[in-house]
């Protein structure tokens, strides 16, 4: 079953090598710049459904991005690799039991003290979605470096509605919009938990703003 879904994952990188060459990227906003003006890495909070558009508008030369132990995250490591992702296997969702959480931030936590951005699908393996779980905030807290709110937007996407993070594929020849939010820093003394609430407060505004139509789903779902 495992050499399976690695044939399988391997087959959608190649797709997505394919269909990132006809898409084009728009993105606003872009906070970047001066961030890397000031020496300073930075986390991208992204809902797990944007992934894959994620992947198909990442311009940045270097990246390493947290992908959990899922069947999800078996299928999207090939598409990492082909476009020179670094995958580090862990999840920060359950503090029951260790899921390569602890060992994956201490990864992320050096690369990005390197200069690395780090990746996170906040909400991920398995949500609720938008629901920002504490791997970001842990990592800010960890490095003191800014977590950057990013929606993606494809103009024309097949969604998953099935799924319970309602999983968007970017069609060909589609433009993909890149939103993002305002630079959010730990406070001092503020707790993980507050941390995220501000964070999924950045990134439910920025649906709400560029994509109403998704974030009116999930609103009627809860």
């Amino acid at each position: 079953m495992r050499s399976l879904k690695r044939a399988i994952g391997r087959i959608l990188s190649v797709v997505a090598v394919v269909v990132r060459r006809t898409c084009r990227v728009r993105i606003d906003a872009d906070p970047r710049a001066s961030l890397r003006a000031a020496g300073k890495a930075y986390v991208f909070a992204i809902l797990h459904s944007h992934q894959l558009a994620a992947l198909l508008a990442n311009d940045e030369p270097r990246l390493a991005a947290m992908i959990s132990r899922s069947r999800d995250g078996e299928l999207l490591r090939p598409s990492l690799t082909r476009f020179g992702v670094e995958s580090v296997l862990g999840s920060t969702r359950s503090a029951a039991r260790d899921k390569g959480g602890p060992r994956a931030l201490d990864t992320l936590s050096l690369r990005a003290t390197r200069g690395v951005p780090i990746l996170l699908a906040v909400d991920g393996p398995r949500g609720p979605r938008g629901r920002v779980h504490r791997g970001a905030a842990d990592l800010a807290k960890r490095t003191g470096l800014p977590v950057v709110p990013v929606v993606i937007v494809p103009s024309r996407r097949w969604l998953l509605r099935s799924t319970w993070d309602r999983f968007q594929i970017p069609q060909p020849f589609s433009t993909i919009r890149v939103f993002f939010g305002e630079p959010v820093y730990a406070r001092a003394d503020e707790t993980a938990r507050s941390l995220c609430d501000r964070v999924h407060t950045a990134l439910m505004e920025l649906e709400r703003g560029h994509d109403p139509s998704e974030w009116q789903q999930i609103h009627d779902r809860t």
